[in-house]
């Protein structure tokens, strides 16, 4: 049944899906004038107007006309929460998910859940991966692979779920600086044709859209296309970053699993996701959420959508949050190609400035993009990034990741540290908020540190800070 028809199905009751869960909404229209600088500002001016801000991929951002939908669903609950429960919350719930299934290319509504963010979504995978293990569907031994590069609390899901149900987890080793994606190919392909030499099964390959530290865009489709070819059971991508930073299709992609944080890049409150499940696979339809409400055994979608007396509001303004989206030129895809453009210039400007480089091509940078910072700064570890980056906050009001680059081993087994290596990247992001001045700040602030003799063993102790 193709997807078209899939959304007049009846229930039980011989209910169609418009009649359960209201009309699905119309993508909104873009409206006629853009917003300009200063109704942008006016938007955003909630943000402290005394940081440079650019490090929207850490947290992301939400405009105030959201915020305000937010607030009037928020006090529409506190009103009279039965009704709001019975009569509002599950059709509004079912509208964000039509209009996130448009987004993604999605063919079926019931693939598409909404939780509260990617940590939750890579959970509910890995909960049904450890089944398979402890159920015997799975081998001990079997593995899982995984980028080196994974977000931190997604490898340490997969070790909490997986590891201890009894698979075995590998990482792929991912050179960085990167020159182009074959280099990734190259070492996801060695990373699997490993596994098969030593008798390994892979049953789960969890693979990051856009990496969070250091940033990469990884080509996703290929790797999907790969794991196919190698026999690997399921693919779950996780693009945290990806919905509003790049484009995202699920029939494009073929991944079992995908999973994107709405509250990074598509002006939604924090916290809300969406975890997409491909109709065809068999592990879907045995996915459940961890937290077991009422709603247990009647799908993904409904046992997210219901998990117990909390704040669903973030999932109810996605049509707003699209509607802010819809106000600039070219909507969504054209704050995309702005975002990204942009950041290459002042990712360009930083590097010039520093006389350093980018840590890859601009074609594999997104709305983030990895800045070499000087070596004299003489970062040497993470310990050493975080305080940087605490340094900037706290004395020059700019708020940016800073990446630690641990260099390779030379023939000794020492660190190769020499005066010339760039052991730090800054990660800096763009987004419709950003201006020009955010990045001179950051530019300036490093060149006066590296002109005063600043190094990283001159940073303070938490207690002296």
């Amino acid at each position: 049944m193709d997807g078209q028809h899939d959304d007049h199905r009846v229930d039980a009751n011989g209910r169609s899906q418009e009649e359960r869960e209201g009309p699905l909404p119309k993508r909104p229209r873009p409206l006629l004038a853009s917003l300009s600088a200063a109704e942008i500002a006016e938007e955003f001016s909630h943000h402290d107007p005394q940081v440079a801000r650019v490090n929207n991929g850490s947290f992301g951002c939400c405009p105030a006309s959201v915020v305000s939908a937010q607030i009037r669903w928020q006090r529409l609950f506190l009103r009279q929460p039965d009704e709001f429960y019975f009569r509002h919350l599950h059709p509004s719930i079912d509208r964000s998910r039509a209009l996130v299934r448009q987004l993604i290319n999605a063919p079926h509504l019931d693939d598409v859940s909404l939780v509260d963010n990617a940590t939750t979504a890579a959970a509910i995978v890995f909960q049904n991966v450890a089944w398979s293990f402890m159920e015997g569907v799975f081998d001990r031994g079997d593995a899982v692979v995984m980028l080196h590069y994974a977000y931190g609390a997604v490898k340490r899901s997969i070790k909490a779920y997986v590891g201890r149900a009894g698979g075995h987890v590998v990482e792929v080793a991912l050179p960085f600086p990167l020159s182009s994606p074959d280099e990734v190919v190259a070492e996801f392909r060695r990373a699997l044709e490993l596994c098969r030499a030593d008798g390994r099964r892979v049953r789960l390959a969890v693979i990051d859209h856009v990496t969070s530290m250091p940033s990469v865009v990884i080509p996703v489709k290929e790797l999907t296309r790969i794991c196919r070819e190698e026999g690997v059971d399921q693919v779950f991508v996780d693009g945290a970053h990806s919905i509003g930073n790049v484009e995202v299709d699920m029939q494009d992609i073929g991944a079992d699993f995908y999973a994107s944080n709405l509250h990074k890049w598509l002006f939604c409150p924090p916290s809300v996701a969406f975890l997409h499940t491909r109709h065809s696979s068999a592990a879907g339809r045995r996915l459940h959420h961890p937290v077991v409400s009422h709603e247990y055994g009647n799908g993904l979608p409904l046992e997210s959508g219901w998990i117990g007396n909390r704040d669903y509001t973030p999932q109810l303004v996605v049509p707003t949050a699209l509607e802010f989206a819809e106000r600039f030129e070219g909507g969504l895809e054209g704050i995309r190609r702005r975002n990204h453009e942009r950041v290459v210039e002042m990712g360009r400007m930083l590097a010039a400035a520093w006389g350093t480089q980018l840590g890859c091509p601009p074609e594999m940078s997104c709305s983030m993009i990895m800045v070499g910072l000087p070596s004299g700064l003489g970062i040497a570890s993470e310990k050493d990034a975080m305080g940087l980056r605490a340094l900037l906050r706290e004395e020059f009001k700019v708020e940016v990741p800073i990446y630690y680059n641990k260099q390779s081993p030379d023939e000794d087994g020492e660190d190769k540290i020499g005066a010339a290596a760039v052991t730090g990247y800054a990660r800096i992001s763009h987004q419709v908020y950003n201006v020009a001045e955010d990045y001179y700040r950051l530019r300036d602030a490093i060149n006066k540190l590296v002109r005063d003799g600043f190094n990283c063993t001159l940073l303070p102790s938490k207690e002296q800070r």
